[in-house]
């Protein structure tokens, strides 16, 4: 459902994949060729949500955000299965492991990884290019080109799958 919030109303790019059970609400804006998947909850009703193009955000996520602190996901990032963000700012490319938490004021790299089930605490800066993992999250080491093609590989797979359940969600439409 997509819901505006008093004179506020997501701004959703029409290339973008909504899963079922999917909430949008207030000042909320996704870019070409994202994903939206099954169960998730994307707020902007405090401050705004800005998601870049071919950003993908998994099952069961909840993002929002504090007053005065936007929340910021930059283009072809990826957002794990039950990831809570809040206010936070993803840069581009990034990856947030499945069941993590990001609090307010973190800054995610560039192509930066973070491991499943981690906590990156208020105001945290993981930097470009580095692995981070723990509760709270620490880097444990710098990215391998491995790791990078692997990150690719994910973006790609989910503007794939997005753009096919988007696809079935037309013709069934019809």
């Amino acid at each position: 459902m997509i819901y505006p919030y008093h004179d506020k109303k997501p701004n959703i790019d029409p290339s973008v994949f909504i899963g079922d059970h999917v909430v949008i609400t207030g000042d909320v804006t996704i870019g070409p060729d994202s994903s939206v998947f099954y169960n998730t909850v994307i707020r902007g009703d405090v401050s705004p949500t800005i998601i870049g193009s071919k950003v993908n955000v998994q099952d069961l996520c909840c993002l929002h955000q504090s007053p005065g602190r936007p929340l910021v996901l930059e283009d072809e990032v990826t957002i794990g299965h039950q990831v809570t963000l809040h206010s936070c700012h993803v840069k581009k490319g990034a990856l947030i492991g499945m069941a993590s938490i990001v609090l307010d004021g973190a800054e995610i790299g560039e192509g930066a990884f973070i491991g499943a089930g981690s906590l990156v605490t208020q105001g945290k800066v993981i930097p470009p290019n580095t692995m981070a993992f723990g509760r709270p999250a620490k880097v444990v080491r710098e990215l391998t080109d491995e790791d990078k093609k692997d990150m690719v590989r994910i973006i790609n797979e989910y503007h794939e799958k997005g753009q096919f359940y988007k696809s079935v969600q037309q013709n069934s439409e019809r």
